[in-house]
Formats: structure tokens, C-alpha cells, sequence
């Protein structure tokens, strides 16, 4: 019977995997226009970020939209196709869930926020308008 499920609920992965990435396609906003000094500054500060994520969670796309509005360039680290991501986000997060938001801080330490809300919350915090 767990096997009848596990397939079931793949095959609705299977079927709806294209559906949401289509949608996220169709729906993603178009970014902020900055100075060109300011964004240089905005991708600076990127550099220290990375989004763990995978590409049909939904979760991960709320996260992945914020970033396209806020013309964010911030690398993505897919732990559904990578297993060195993933087990990099075990590691210095502490679960493997996602979306997971890896701050490297300029004193050095990191932080790992979980959370799509969180992730976005200070995400425009640090870089909204």
C-alpha cells in the first residue's frame, strides 16, 4: 500500500512540475530599476547569499519571485540535483528543508534562514525600497 501512495504521489508531481514552473514563468514580476552605483552595491552584497531551493517547491518559488523583484542576483543551490548542496545545507542549516537562505555576514559568521516569509521579509528589509 506505501508503495501504491508513493507512486500516486509522484506521478502528481510528475503532472504538476510543469504546470508550476510554466506559472512562476508567466507570473515573475519584472525587478526594481536602481542607479547603476546602487545595483553595483546591491550584487555586491549578493555575492555573500545563496538560496538553497529546488525548483518545483513552491515555497522556493515564492522566494525565487521576491529575488526577481528585487532584481536580486543571487546564486541558487538546487538540493533536489545536487547532492553536495544538500548535504551542505544538512550540515550548516541543520535540516534539509527548503527554502533555506545562507547569509555569509561580513564579520565572517553565517546564518541560515528557513522560512519563505522569513527569507522575504529580510530580503526586502536589507534590500527593498
Amino acid at each position: 500500500m506505501r508503495v501504491l501512495i508513493r507512486y500516486f504521489f509522484r506521478g502528481v508531481r510528475l503532472v504538476l512540475a510543469p504546470v508550476m514552473i510554466i506559472s512562476e514563468k508567466l507570473t515573475t514580476p519584472s525587478a526594481l530599476e536602481r542607479a547603476p552605483a546602487e545595483q553595483a552595491r546591491v550584487d555586491e552584497a549578493c555575492q555573500r547569499l545563496a538560496l538553497y531551493q529546488f525548483r518545483t517547491c513552491p515555497f522556493c518559488i515564492k522566494v525565487r519571485k521576491e529575488i526577481a523583484r528585487l532584481g536580486l542576483d543571487i546564486e541558487l543551490r538546487d538540493t533536489q540535483q545536487d547532492p553536495a548542496h544538500k548535504q551542505a545545507l544538512i550540515e550548516g542549516g541543520g535540516q534539509p528543508k527548503v527554502p533555506c537562505l545562507k547569509i555569509n555576514h561580513e564579520d565572517g559568521h553565517e546564518e541560515w534562514l528557513y522560512e519563505s516569509d522569513d527569507i522575504n521579509r529580510w530580503l526586502h528589509q536589507r534590500f527593498g525600497v
